[in-house]
C-alpha cells in the first residue's frame, strides 16, 4: 500500500532543507580562514532541530562574521559612520571617540568604530542618512564663515532641515577635524556634507548659490527648496 500523500510531502520537504543545509554549510565554510572553521552554536547543539529558521540565523552569522557587529553590504563611504555618529543624538556618542585608545583619525576607520555595540546594516543606514539628514554641516560655533553658510541656507527653507553639527561645542572636536581632513580633504569648517558628499565651504556655497547651482544640487538630492531664492 502505498503511503499517504502527506507522508511523501513531509518526506520531500525534509530532504529539501537537508540539501538546503548541506549548501549552506558549505557557504558558511568557503573561503574561510582556519580560525573560522566552526560552526555556530545553532548547528553545534546536537539538540536543535533543523529548520528554516536555523538556516537563515546560519546564513546571517556568515554574513555579519563571529568578531564582526557590523552586517556584510557593499561598501558604504566612512563618512556616514561619522554621519551616523554625530547625529546620534546621544550625548554619549561624544566619547566614542575620544575613548577609544588605540584610535588613529588619520588612518581608514572600520564603520564599527562608530556604532560600538550596534548590529548595523549600513546600505540601510546610508540609505537613512540621506534621506532624515540629507544636508550636514559641520560648524564652528564663533566662525563668521560658518554664520554665513548657515544664514545662506537658512534662506533656502529646506525640508527637511540642515543637521548643523557646532564641532567645537563637542568633546570629539579634534578628532571630527581630522576626521573630515582626511574623508573631504578639507580642513577648515563650515564643512557642508550633502548625501556623503562634501561641496566646501561657505564661499563654495555662496558660488553654488550665486550660480543657480546650489538649489539644483539640493532638489537633486531629494530636499524641499521652500524659500523665495
Amino acid at each position: 500500500m502505498s503511503p499517504p500523500p502527506s507522508t511523501s510531502i513531509r518526506r520531500r520537504r525534509f530532504l529539501l532543507l537537508t540539501v538546503l543545509a548541506f549548501l549552506v554549510i558549505l557557504f558558511f565554510f568557503h573561503s574561510s580562514d582556519s580560525s573560522s572553521w566552526r560552526l555556530p552554536a545553532i548547528l553545534r547543539d546536537s539538540s536543535s532541530n533543523l529548520s528554516r529558521a536555523n538556516i537563515v540565523s546560519l546564513v546571517k552569522f556568515k554574513q555579519q562574521g563571529p568578531n564582526n557587529n557590523q552586517l556584510s553590504s557593499k561598501k558604504v563611504d566612512e563618512i556616514y559612520g561619522l554621519i551616523h555618529l554625530v547625529t546620534g543624538g546621544d550625548e554619549e556618542h561624544q566619547h566614542v571617540l575620544v575613548n577609544k585608545g588605540d584610535f588613529d583619525p588619520t588612518e581608514p576607520v572600520g564603520m564599527e568604530v562608530y556604532a560600538p555595540g550596534e548590529v548595523m546594516d549600513w546600505e540601510e543606514e546610508m540609505e537613512r542618512l540621506n534621506d532624515v539628514f540629507p544636508v550636514v554641516v559641520f560648524s564652528k560655533s564663533f566662525c563668521p564663515f560658518s554664520a554665513r553658510a548657515k544664514r545662506l541656507l537658512e534662506e533656502y527653507e529646506l525640508v527637511p532641515q540642515p543637521m548643523v553639527i557646532e564641532v567645537d561645542l563637542r568633546d570629539d572636536a579634534t578628532q571630527i577635524k581630522a576626521l573630515l581632513t582626511r574623508l573631504t580633504s578639507q580642513s577648515t569648517f563650515p564643512n557642508i556634507i550633502v548625501q556623503g558628499k562634501s561641496i566646501g565651504g561657505s564661499d563654495d556655497l555662496k558660488r553654488l548659490h550665486e550660480s543657480g547651482a546650489l538649489k539644483k544640487l539640493l532638489e537633486k538630492a531629494g530636499v524641499e527648496v521652500e524659500g523665495d531664492v
